[in-house]
């Protein structure tokens, strides 16, 4: 460790309760500031981003996917959830970035040097869950509809569509973050490649139990598609732990 790292440890570890809040007040409203940002530009952007969460309806309903309101006030409501759901996604990179910056003075050089690489993997990999969910929302809602069999015809409430199609892009990307979690865990030397191996039935069941009991559409193409990457970022992680444990 360089001189100028010791001294930048020693500094962050000197730092008083006060200023620790007062770092942690100043990233809380750069990141509220962002969602806020995030959440106008998605009332603007409500038409495209609606034709948007719409295509896996309309795909599945052969392009029958009209969504009915029963009050006066579902309209503003709705177009607010879309809002605020755009701004949470459009926000997210600096929300990482002000957590980064935030446990940075903390961190040794060495764990500095891989802060960067996580968050823009992490990112990465929430994009990646998403776009899986709404792919599989088109084959979700099939099912859905014909369990129920022919004699019903699905008139959807756009809060309770737009609910589950969010629902389903955010599950499926937090559950994307599952193998950053685990190569986390082994640099930080909580857990070992070795001992993931060990567990690897274990861990299957418990990752297949979790995608039947946390898949909001509860169809069973979806649980699949949430349980098989997870499964394969599983053994991923063991063979990165592996690599960088030679």
């Amino acid at each position: 460790m360089t001189l100028k790292d010791r001294l930048s440890n020693s500094k962050a570890n000197t730092l008083t309760l006060t200023e620790h809040l007062g770092e942690l007040r100043k990233r809380l409203m750069v990141s509220i500031a962002a969602i806020l940002i995030g959440s106008i530009i998605g009332f603007t952007l409500y038409a495209p981003l609606l034709n948007f969460l719409l295509q896996p309806f309309c795909l599945a309903s052969h392009h029958h996917c009209s969504l009915y309101v029963t009050g006066p006030l579902d309209g503003i409501s709705v177009r607010l959830q879309i809002a605020c759901f755009a701004g949470l996604i459009f926000s997210s990179p600096v929300l990482l970035f002000e957590f980064w910056r935030f446990v940075t003075p903390g961190l040794k050089s060495k764990e500095r040097h891989y802060a960067i690489p996580f968050i823009v993997i992490s990112l990465l990999l929430f994009a990646l869950g998403a776009a899986i969910a709404y792919i599989t929302l088109e084959h979700a809602l099939s099912w859905l509809t014909a369990i129920g069999g022919p004699d019903l015809r699905p008139i959807y409430n756009p809060k309770q569509y737009l609910s589950l199609v969010m629902w389903m892009m955010v599950i499926f990307g937090a559950a994307f973050e599952f193998p950053v979690i685990l190569v986390a865990l082994e640099f930080l030397r909580v857990v070992t490649w070795r001992q993931l191996l060990h567990w690897w039935r274990w861990a299957v069941i418990a990752i297949t139990l979790a995608s039947a009991i946390f898949t909001p559409s509860s169809d069973p193409f979806s649980m699949l598609m949430l349980m098989i990457p997870l499964v394969v970022f599983y053994f991923v992680a063991i063979g990165i732990g592996w690599l960088f444990r030679r």
